[in-house]
């Protein structure tokens, strides 16, 4: 990852952007995960949507990050926090709430330190402690 000061402020290069931006503590954690997702794990950095907007009752917002399958169809939202800020029910409920939109199987919570997955299932939702492979989505 390449970073930068540009008139005094710490800059991180997004790859996914293809351009730089200020690299705050949520940035910085997002781009370490994107980079392990792709690095790591074997996800298509081409199928990796950053800061992606949607709108929801005409009310806009926007996903940290979005996984999409072969058909460029939504497969993971992914929701980062700050290294200091903790993984709550209200960061699910957060994500949950993107969902209604999107409508993933899968939910990506990351903070760094923690990390949720969520898959949806028939029998409800499943959490977990540790991102799969691409290979066994």
């Amino acid at each position: 990852m390449r970073t930068r000061i540009f008139n005094g402020k710490e800059q991180i290069f997004c790859e996914w952007r293809h351009r730089w931006v200020r690299l705050t503590p949520e940035e910085w954690v997002r781009q370490q995960l994107l980079h392990r997702l792709v690095e790591q794990l074997n996800y298509p950095a081409s199928r990796i949507g950053v800061e992606v907007a949607f709108t929801l009752n005409v009310k806009r917002f926007r996903a940290d990050a979005v996984v999409y399958d072969a058909a460029m169809q939504p497969l993971v939202l992914i929701e980062c926090k700050a290294e200091t800020v903790p993984l709550t029910q209200k960061t699910l409920d957060q994500a949950l709430v993107y969902n209604r939109s999107l409508h993933v199987p899968y939910l990506l919570l990351y903070n760094g330190p923690q990390t949720i997955w969520v898959k949806y299932a028939e029998t409800g939702i499943k959490i977990e402690d540790t991102i799969p492979q691409w290979n066994q989505l």
